[in-house]
Parts: C-alpha cells; sequence; structure tokens
C-alpha cells in the first residue's frame, strides 16, 4: 500500500486511540502500527439495555481518536459511540476524533420519496453535538454526505488497499464494471490507477430496499476479465446478478471487490452459488473469517487508518495519501 512511514514524532505523545465494541480487532491494529495501546474503556449495558461507559484512564488534553464503525448492531453501536464522545467531552479531552471506517444510514443521504428522513445528515448532527470536533471515514456511500457535518471531515479512500491486491493478481484484458450509473465515477477512478483499463456500466432498476434488476450491459466484457467495483455489498443480489449477466455476456473470469462487506441475510450463500471467483473487501466491518464466503478475500485498512491518524495528529498533509 503507498503509504508514508508514520510521522508521529519520538517518545511520549499525546495521542489516544479508543475504541467501542463494534470492531476492537481493527483498532488493535491501528494503535498497534502507532506503536500504541486502545486506552481502556468500561462499555457494560444496565438489565434494561442502557449503555454505560466510563474511560479507564485519564484524557485531560489528550488527542482522542475514537475508531467505531456504526455496523450491525448498527444502533447499538452508534448510541455506543455517542455516549462514549460525552464521556470523552465530560472528562475535558483535548480533541475527540471519530475514526468511522464504515458511515452507517449513509445510504439515507437524500429524499428519494415523500415524507422520508434524511438520516445520514441526522448522524452527523447527533455526532456534532455529542462532542466530536473531527471526523475520519473511508468511502463514504455518497461524497456529499461530507456537507452534512460543520466539522472538519477527512474522507478516505480504500482504493490504494484494494488496488493492490488486485494488481497482484496479474490479469490481462482487464475490464472495470460498475454496477450501477451511481458508481461510474467510482470504476472510473480504479481504471485509471490500472493502467486506463476500459470501463463497463450495468443498467439496473431499483425497486425497493435490498431489491434491484439488472438489465444490460453497457460495453464489451466478452473473453475479458472483469472486476466489478463497488463500495459495499449487502445482501449481495445486486452483485450476484450482475456477475450472472456478465457471465452470459461472455466475460472469461468474474472479480469484485467492494470497500465495506455488510454481508446481511443470504449474502454468503449467493456469493457461494454465484460466478465471482473472488470478491475483494476491507475489514471495516468486522466478520467471523469462519462464518464468510470462502470466495471472500478481506483486506486491513488499519495503516491507511493509522496514517491519517499520526497525519491529522501531526498536522501534516492526509491527502499525499492518494498521490
Amino acid at each position: 500500500m503507498p503509504v508514508r512511514p508514520k510521522v508521529l514524532s519520538g517518545g511520549k505523545t499525546n495521542l489516544l486511540i479508543l475504541s467501542g465494541t463494534s470492531n476492537p480487532e481493527l483498532a488493535k491494529e491501528v494503535a498497534d502500527y502507532l506503536e500504541l495501546h486502545v486506552a481502556p474503556v468500561k462499555i457494560a449495558p444496565f438489565s434494561d439495555g442502557e449503555i454505560y461507559v466510563q474511560v479507564q484512564e485519564s484524557v485531560r488534553g489528550q488527542d482522542c481518536f475514537v475508531v467505531q464503525p456504526t455496523c450491525t448492531p448498527v444502533n447499538e453501536n452508534l448510541m455506543e459511540l455517542l455516549i462514549l464522545l460525552d464521556a470523552l467531552k465530560r472528562a475535558s479531552a483535548g480533541r475527540i476524533t471519530v475514526v468511522m471506517p464504515y458511515y452507517g444510514y449513509g445510504r439515507q443521504d437524500r429524499k428519494a420519496a415523500g415524507r422520508e428522513a434524511i438520516t445520514a445528515k441526522l448522524i452527523a448532527d447527533l455526532l456534532t453535538t455529542a462532542g466530536a470536533q473531527r471526523v475520519v471515514t473511508l468511502d463514504l456511500h455518497a461524497p456529499q454526505i461530507m456537507g452534512f457535518f460543520n466539522i472538519l471531515v477527512d474522507h478516505l479512500y480504500a482504493s490504494p488497499v484494494l488496488l493492490e491486491y488486485v494488481r497482484s493478481l496479474n490479469q490481462t484484458d482487464l475490464v472495470l464494471v460498475s454496477p450501477d450509473v451511481g458508481g461510474v465515477s467510482r470504476a472510473r477512478a480504479f481504471a485509471k490507477k490500472l493502467d486506463d483499463a476500459p470501463i463497463a456500466i450495468i443498467d439496473k432498476r431499483r425497486s425497493a430496499h435490498n431489491v434491484a434488476e439488472v438489465y444490460s450491459v453497457v460495453g464489451d466484457v466478452k473473453n475479458k476479465v472483469v472486476l466489478m467495483v463497488d463500495d459495499m455489498v449487502d445482501t449481495a443480489g445486486t452483485l450476484v446478478k450482475g456477475a450472472e449477466l456478465l457471465k452470459k455476456e461472455g466475460a472469461r473470469a468474474i472479480y469484485a471487490c467492494a470497500t465495506h462487506a455488510v454481508l446481511s441475510g443470504p449474502a454468503n450463500k449467493r456469493i457461494d452459488e454465484s460466478p465471482i471467483e473472488k470478491l475483494i473487501v476491507t475489514n471495516s466491518i468486522p466478520h467471523d473469517p469462519k462464518k464468510i464466503s470462502k470466495k471472500i478475500v478481506m483486506l486491513s485498512v488499519a495503516k491507511l487508518l493509522g496514517e491519517a491518524i499520526a497525519r491529522i495528529h501531526d498536522d501534516t498533509s492526509v491527502s499525499e495519501l492518494f498521490l
């Protein structure tokens, strides 16, 4: 992965890594990369389900980074994060940065029908009110979510991690495929990094939540190795239907990559039974390797997040990570 060596100054630092319960393994990897420990936090529910949080060491004046993707169970992890932020604020933390590798409710970023909520904006308001002063996130479902915040947002991309693995496959005649029109810019960005590989688009229509129909492929995939590129895989319905259509159109081999592996409902079974050879994802959302499809390759984003944290802490460029 093309990242520079971490730039933390030597000796004692006032940087603290904290974690909720949604992905403590990733927080530990980030802390290890920075040669730090994860600050102890007591998180315990009351008998009625209320969440109790207490930070177990002093955070006064510290630069605190809370690693907490708001993945399943979304509401519990979100509430846990908000309470932890409030605890840090009331403990006089110097600066509080939320590191959300996966931004729950990110798909509800606009009103697509009357009387709907724009929940992604509500989450931004809740985080700010709870005490967040900065947010670091990874591959937002829609980049305009950054504009929902009145605090600083560092929007990172997992593409350096995913591309490193894709290059290691040493495939020729590669075509990048967007699963829908909305993902064309993402596919084009990948194609540019892969020697300006050609792209194709799947014409998809969504009739309801988690329900999509694919109709046709725009572009040439016959006898090509195709790489489907998306930001997340939820039930894998769209991904698998797209792969089946690409196979019907004559694709020689089918790979797919996505940053966020939600993998809800029948996702793993669908992936196992699909013509996809490998699905490349990151550990922005934790999964037990024994319980997910054997076709899934999970890559760590700990170094990417750790390097971004180090640069934010030392007030150096974060954008250089993608140059």
